[in-house]
């Protein structure tokens, strides 16, 4: 996955937006307010630091080398992927999707309406 496509992913998703709140290089992503997904696009090896359910996160982080704990985040609700190939691009879309609703789960109700949230999941 590259940059752009990392970006376009997270960006593609209701209400997300880019901000740079710690420096230039730290895109983080935004849903009403909240982070779901954190990357310095500008980084080599690419990483992204996702939210994630505490028992998919260990499970994960069994069956693939590249996922790990979040880097300077809670360990027990952020994985930190390397995206050098060796985890499937689809897994990484969904794990974005995953830590999307994750946040947005926990919004109050108003919010997720804007969103058109729960319509969303219930396609998915």
């Amino acid at each position: 996955m590259t940059p752009a496509a990392l970006r376009e992913a997270c960006l593609a998703l209701p209400g997300a937006r880019e901000e740079f709140p710690f420096d230039e290089h730290s895109s983080v992503f935004k849903v009403a307010g909240k982070m779901f997904a954190l990357s310095a696009l500008r980084a080599v090896p690419l990483r992204v630091s996702l939210k994630c359910d505490p028992d998919l996160a260990v499970q994960l982080r069994l069956a693939h080398p590249a996922i790990t704990g979040g880097y300077h985040l809670n360990k027990r609700h952020w994985n930190t992927v390397v995206l050098d190939g060796s985890v499937p691009e689809r897994l990484v879309l969904d794990m974005i999707e995953d830590s999307y609703d994750l946040v947005v789960a926990g919004l109050p109700k108003r919010e997720r309406e804007k969103l058109r949230w729960k319509a969303l999941a219930q396609e998915g």
